[in-house]
This record gives structure tokens, sequence and C-alpha cells, in this order.
């Protein structure tokens, strides 16, 4: 006999919800004034901090931790909570499930939790295939998903209809009715092997299908997760303009709607940000349309882009040791793996720094830190001013 399909939860992050979820929080001592931000003109208070899924093993025993530290976050005054497709292939999509659902049952509401999923690399699930060329004809070609000549690196497909299962698969696993944003991860990639210009055609079709999902309430906004696109020189051939990227958004959404009007809703990026990786800050590299020319974060903040930061924690290496300008900047916290926290969300223009994590206890310092204002924006840019003048 069938099992009956679990519902999903309906619903999704709206401005009354998260700023009752924000109000309640500061109110209860979890956070400190200054730890929501503000996603765009949607008015919605985002936490400036949130857990990402990514690390652990692909066993029963992470994706109980993994469930526990996403409840545990939702009712502690963190917010958001990032997953993909692909996390350990496939996994970390339904252990975030079970996490948003305890939290709902805990009195969270869904419309208080911005969850977001990404898409493009093989989510693999049940873990990597003994034969991979034959696994790729099976789950792939014959599912009319792509071709080898859609991939990248081997693992990385870009096509309307991959992304449309992807979207599904992270509905249906995370358990949601919808997502409130669904990124594209590294679609940088596919660069070196096929060039910009080529990349960018493979893109309109796949953000037509995401602006179609918006319209069909799967998904609220989509964008993309970069890892070098955003850092690196504008002459690099793997920069990847935010304006291009909406000028590509725009055209898709026409396509989608038929309305020469129609407005897009590419409204989040994600870049690599801490200590080390500074380029989002202090690279001047985007050229906005309005005349001037500014760092990403910058850019993304005149463009109406929500920028959020990934790889807060250098793969760990923050956790370990600071920066000496951020260590004598940041000296009212317990550990390095706090201050490389406290630096990131007291970054001008970073809505949200995430951290991957699936041991329960890395929440502590998370949890820890939200209670903390951000550092003002003069103590912010004052190290800076010190670095330099090493």
């Amino acid at each position: 006999m069938m099992q009956p399909k679990p519902t999903l939860i309906t619903g999704h992050a709206n401005a009354k919800a998260t700023r009752e979820y924000a109000e309640q929080h500061q109110r209860e001592g979890h956070a400190a004034e200054g730890h929501y931000s503000e996603f765009l003109r949607a008015r919605m208070q985002l936490s400036s901090l949130g857990v990402g899924t990514f690390p652990g093993a692909a066993t029963p025993e992470v994706d109980a931790k993994i469930a526990a530290i996403v409840t545990r976050a939702l009712l502690s005054g963190i917010n958001v909570i990032d997953t993909g497709a692909h996390y350990r292939y496939g996994r970390s999509l339904a252990a975030v499930g079970a996490g948003v659902r305890a939290a709902v049952e805990a009195g969270v509401p869904r419309e208080a939790m911005f969850l977001i999923s990404k898409g493009g690399f093989l989510t693999l699930r049940g873990g990597p295939p003994a034969d991979m060329q034959a696994w790729f004809e099976q789950e792939i070609v014959a599912q009319g998903y792509g071709s080898m000549e859609d991939l990248a690196k081997g693992c990385h497909l870009l096509t309307p209809a991959y992304i449309n299962y992807q979207i599904e698969l992270s509905r249906n696993l995370m358990g949601v009715e919808t997502l409130d944003a669904f990124l594209i991860d590294q679609p940088e990639v596919h660069i070196p092997e096929i060039g910009k210009e080529a990349l960018n055609r493979k893109l309109l079709p796949v953000f037509e299908v995401l602006e179609r999902a918006v319209a069909e309430g799967r998904i609220r906004y989509y964008g993309i997760a970069t890892f070098d696109g955003l850092r690196v020189e504008t002459d690099d051939k793997l920069f990847q303009s935010i304006t291009s990227m909406q000028g590509l958004a725009e055209k898709a959404a026409q396509a989608a709607t038929g309305q020469d009007m129609a407005r897009h809703h590419f409204k989040l990026m994600t870049m690599p940000f801490n200590q080390v990786m500074l380029e989002g800050f202090t690279r001047f590299n985007t050229a906005t349309g309005q005349g001037n020319v500014g760092s990403p974060v910058q850019a993304a903040h005149q463009l109406d882009v929500y920028m959020m930061a990934s790889h807060s924690m250098f793969k760990g290496h923050l956790a370990q040791q600071s920066m000496d300008v951020v260590e004598r900047a940041i000296g009212n916290v317990a550990n390095p793996a706090q201050r490389a926290l406290q630096f990131n969300r007291s970054t001008p223009g970073i809505g949200t720094s995430l951290v991957g994590m699936s041991t329960p206890e890395h929440l502590d310092d998370v949890l820890a830190v939200a209670k903390l204002p951000p550092l003002p924006r003069k103590d912010y840019l004052a190290m800076y001013q010190k670095a330099e003048g090493v």
C-alpha cells in the first residue's frame, strides 16, 4: 500500500511575521539591536547570521544533528537557513525539513523563516555512483534533464529542466510549498569550458524557469551563489557583473510573462567574504549603470540585491585564529570564531553572513554573537585604515 505524500508546509517569509519574530527575540534577549537586516523593499527582517548546511558526512547521525541545529537556531533568533540540492548528496534538504517542521510545531511561524536552496551541481542522491557514465545516462539523459554537452567539470548541469527538478526536490524534501529563494550555485564554473557569452545564453532560459517558478508560487526570489564570479577583477574571464545578471533576469521575466514591463525577481546573491577574502568590500570592480563603479557589496546595495556572505569561517581557519587587526579591534568576544562572525556581520552592505555547520556546539558561537550589537561603522572601517598603516 502506497504511503500518502506528506503535506507541504504553506507560506513564505513576509514583513509582518519576520518583524514580529525580530521584536520577540530582541525582547527576550536572544538578539541585540542591529542583529536583523532589512530585506530590500520587502521590509522583511532577516538575521545577520544564518545557518548553512553544507558540512558533514552523509549519515543519519549528521542528519539528526543538522535538524537539531536548524530547530534550535529558529527558536533562538536566527531565521535564515541555507541549503542546496547537492549538499551531502541531497540529505541536507531533508535534514533542514525536519528541523523546520520541529520549529513550526514549537511555535515559530513558517512566515518568520527565510529558507534558501541552491541548484546546478549534480545531487547524486545516495552518494557517488560506481559508474558515473551509466548513472548520468539513466538519471539525467533518460529523464530529459540534459546531456554531457551541458555538463561542466563533470559535476555542474545548467539546464532549465534540471534546475526545475532541483527546485522540486528542494521543496519536497524540505517539506515546504514555497522556497524563499533559490540560487544557481557557481555558474561561473562553465566559463573556462564554454566562455562567458555561452554561459549567459545558458542562464537566460534557466532564469525563465525561475521566473515561472515565482509566478507559480514555488519560489519567491532567485539569484546566484558565486565563488569567484564577484571577487575577481573586471577583466578576469570568470568575472560576473551584477548589472549583467539583472539584464538577463529582465529578459527572462519578459519572456516568462509575455509582458514588456515585467519586473524580475533576481534579488539575492552570495559571495565568499571574511577577514582573508575581502574583495567583496575592497575591490571596486562593478559598474552599477548609475555612473559609478563600486565594490560588489556597494553595487548590490545600489542595484537592490540582498548580499549574503558565504565562507565566513574560511574553511574553519578563522575559528582557530584571527587577523591581528581584527583581534585588536574585536577583543570583547570569547574566541576567534565569534570574532570572525562579528567581523562579517558588521560589514556595511552585507545583510546576512552564513555559517556552515553540522556540529551542534558550533551554533553556540552564532547565538552568542547574535546577542551583541554589530560594530559601529566607524570602528569597522578603522580596521581597514589600521591594516593599511601597518
